[in-house]
């Protein structure tokens, strides 16, 4: 039954604003080979510093060439849209994520609000 509840709430997620949003905003976004490329780089990077970050270690030069990058694609309308819409969806899966472990009562320490 829980995992019926699961494909059934997946189903209306991709059914939702925010999912819709992102699929619009990725297609536009990476129809152009350069934004795609750049896009490409900063997921890359963002996720080594996360790396970074969860073993408590800092990158300065990483995180600066990932904040120049950042701002780099925010004058690009396209991805400017899509990693707003990509936040807005993560938000969203957040949030779902945080309903089901307070339901269950697991710690998730600095994921709540």
């Amino acid at each position: 039954m829980v995992y019926d509840r699961a494909k059934q709430l997946a189903d209306e997620m991709r059914q939702s604003d925010e999912y819709r949003a992102y699929c619009a905003a990725k297609e536009r976004a990476y129809s152009a080979e350069s934004t795609r490329n750049l896009l490409s780089e900063y997921h890359r990077l963002r996720t080594r510093a996360q790396a970074y970050a969860l073993s408590g270690e800092r990158n300065d030069a990483l995180l600066a060439k990932l904040q120049k990058l950042g701002e780099l694609l925010q004058f690009d309308a396209d991805a400017a849209e899509y990693l707003l819409a990509e936040y807005r969806l993560t938000e969203m899966l957040g949030d779902v994520y945080k309903i089901l472990a307070q339901a269950v009562e697991m710690d998730i320490g600095d994921l709540e609000a």
